[in-house]
């Protein structure tokens, strides 16, 4: 079976360096799916998770925005941040969750809205990714 390259990277640290079938990426206009020998291609990425297949079995990553690049059968996503569903820290992101729910119920001039927000979702697809 023909593969891709996959690689997922922050300024951290390597996440994903794998052959997969088949990626499927949080786009910012949809989810989209890169199989092996895909067109090149220049993405930006939302907050959500990224799904590849493993031998068989689909593989959950956590991406927080960032752009995803397809070029000569390698799939490289360059993430501001990202973590592998196993590697969820869950009180973490229960913790975090709570307080940008709070900061949204406050009606404070200096709120900034969209960073609250940002926060709120970043915590729930974490929580939704763990949960598997």
């Amino acid at each position: 079976m023909s593969t891709l390259q996959l690689e997922i990277v922050t300024p951290d640290r390597t996440v994903v360096s794998a052959e997969t079938e088949l990626a499927v990426c949080p786009g910012v206009m949809g989810e989209f799916g890169v199989l092996p020998h895909h067109v090149s291609l220049l993405s930006a990425l939302k907050i959500g998770s990224l799904r590849y297949s493993d031998n068989g079995k689909d593989q959950y990553v956590f991406i927080s925005g960032g752009f995803a690049d397809v070029n000569n059968n390698v799939l490289t996503v360059l993430a501001e941040s990202a973590e592998r569903a196993e590697e969820i820290d869950v009180a973490r992101a229960e913790a975090a969750k709570k307080r940008a729910e709070e900061r949204l119920q406050q009606h404070n001039d200096d709120l900034d809205v969209r960073r609250a927000e940002a926060a709120l979702q970043r915590a729930m697809e974490r929580l939704r990714l763990a949960k598997r």
